[in-house]
This record gives C-alpha cells, sequence and structure tokens, in this order.
C-alpha cells in the first residue's frame, strides 16, 4: 500500500444561500474542480431561533447532478416537485438525483424552528455523467437504519455511498463515488484504504492530520494518487472538549467531460445551460408551492 498524500488545502470563504451563511471550500481560490465534485457548502454550526422562519430557502431548480445533504446536527425539511416531503435528522442524508430536472425547498425541521436548537449540515454537488444528466429526477431518502456504520476505538464512520471495509453504502450513484461521514476522538487515527482517483477530507470542526499535513477546521484537503489516507485526531482539536472531529470523507473517480456551471445548473455545455434556464421558466422542471 502506498500513502497518499495532501497535494493541496482548499481553505473555506463565506457565502451566502439564500439566507444562510455557509463555509464554500469548493470550488476555490486554489481548487476549482474536483472530478466530479462540483460544491461543498458547509452550513452552521448555528444555533435556529425558536420562532424563526428566515433560515428556509425558498423553491429553487436543479439539473445534471445530485445535490446531497448531510445532517450533523438538527434536523432538515425537504419537499421537492415529486412529491416527496422529508424530515432528515442527524446522521442521515438526502441524496437526490435532480437529472433533467427537480424544484425543491428545504430549510430547518418543524420541531426545530418551534423549540430552536443547534443546526449543521453540508451540501454536496456531485456531478452526473452526460448520459444521464437528462435521466428523470428521483430522490433517495438515506435513514440512519439505512446507513451501515463502522466502528473502531474512538472512530465512527457511517458509509453513505460506495464500500467500506466491507461494507456498502445505500446511495445508488451514476458513477463511482464514495461519502463517509466520520468522527474521531481525541487521539484516535484511522487508516482509510482508497484507490479511486480523486480522493477528499473536509474538516467541519477540529484539526487533524493526513499523512504529515496538518489540515484545519473548514478546510479541504485535496490528495495525491496512492492506496490509503492516513488521518490521525489532533489532541485537543474539536469543537470543544466533549466532543469528536466530524469529517467528510469523499472518492470518486474523475468523469474527464466538459463542465459548465449556470446558477442551480451543472451540464456540459453553455447551450445546455442556457435551455435548463428555459425548461425551469416553462415549467418543465414541475412547480412547488412553498
Amino acid at each position: 500500500m502506498s500513502q497518499r498524500q495532501v497535494t493541496r488545502i482548499s481553505t473555506s470563504l463565506m457565502t451566502s444561500v439564500g439566507p444562510l451563511s455557509v463555509a464554500q471550500p469548493l470550488p476555490s481560490d486554489t481548487v476549482n474542480y474536483a472530478d466530479p465534485f462540483v460544491l461543498l457548502h458547509h452550513a452552521g454550526p448555528q444555533t435556529i431561533v425558536a420562532g424563526a422562519e428566515e433560515h428556509r430557502i425558498d423553491p429553487h431548480p436543479h439539473r445534471g447532478f445530485a445535490p446531497v445533504t448531510f445532517v450533523y446536527r438538527g434536523a432538515v425539511l425537504h419537499r421537492d416537485s415529486l412529491g416527496n416531503e422529508s424530515i432528515v435528522g442527524p446522521g442521515e442524508v438526502q441524496w437526490i438525483n435532480a437529472a433533467s430536472g427537480i424544484v425543491h425547498s428545504e430549510g430547518p425541521a418543524p420541531d426545530l424552528r418551534k423549540t430552536g436548537g443547534a443546526l449543521e449540515l453540508i451540501q454536496l454537488w456531485v456531478n452526473l455523467p452526460a448520459a444521464h444528466k437528462m435521466d428523470p429526477p428521483s430522490y433517495q431518502e438515506l435513514s440512519s437504519p439505512l446507513i451501515p456504520v463502522v466502528r473502531h476505538q474512538g472512530i465512527t464512520l457511517r458509509v453513505v455511498a460506495g464500500t467500506l471495509e466491507a461494507e456498502a453504502g445505500p446511495a445508488v450513484t451514476q458513477s463511482p463515488v464514495t461519502a463517509i461521514m466520520a468522527e474521531l476522538e481525541t487521539e484516535s487515527s484511522y487508516q482509510w484504504a482508497v484507490d479511486d482517483e480523486t480522493a477528499l477530507v473536509y474538516v467541519l470542526g477540529g484539526t487533524i492530520r493526513v499523512d504529515d499535513t496538518t489540515v484545519r477546521s473548514r478546510e479541504l484537503a485535496i490528495l495525491g494518487p496512492g492506496t490509503v489516507v492516513s488521518i490521525a485526531a489532533v489532541e485537543g482539536s474539536g469543537t470543544n472538549s466533549s466532543e469528536p472531529i466530524s469529517l467528510l470523507l469523499l472518492a470518486g473517480q474523475p468523469l474527464r467531460e466538459p463542465l459548465a456551471t449556470g446558477g442551480p445548473f451543472v451540464m456540459n455545455t453553455r447551450l445546455e445551460i442556457y435551455n435548463a434556464f428555459m425548461d425551469f421558466q416553462e415549467g418543465k422542471m414541475g412547480t412547488l408551492q412553498d
């Protein structure tokens, strides 16, 4: 086995998505695209004030990729133009195959809005192969009982997509993708066996070492070639002394296709982006009243 080294570290830029302030390490000044991963937004941790409505994101469209939401704290209410309505709680995931087009809205779940509390989540955009960009859209609600968990001393790994130590994640993907929600206690370490060409480690909070490189809170490590990633939690680096360090481990095979993005659409050409806007305006992606 050969160790994978950190080739670049992308530091998050702060940006806004509707009413939310989010950390964005992808794309950034140093990393434009980590094929097949287009975008990563980290919202929170933030406190939802009881009775507040301003954190909800109004109905909006997507086409050409899979928007994936990983919930770390709190709960999110999702509604879409396919008729789905679901609540995604801590350790759970929604995997939307937007494909030819879907309209959805999301925000804090009703109980969280009513009582207040913490909310933290990641939204990841996974590009779709050109051959599947105009497939019918679909929605996967990946609740806790569906997500296998691998445990070692001081380590918890939730396998959302791909395989890890013979455990297969439930997400159905259109190209090889691995996604793992990881928690490391102080002074724990893990050897992640991964040989996909693209491999990334995002730190939600705290500090870790990837091989001999320090990676801090809200930084995204891009890994070079190899077959194993050495990850170690740095002592005392959690968001507080009683919490583990939260990570998102990502891997996939590059699509190596032209990339065109525009607003909420990810296609292969600018003409396809234009057509996506026109199709949305004409109601071809469905409608959602929220």
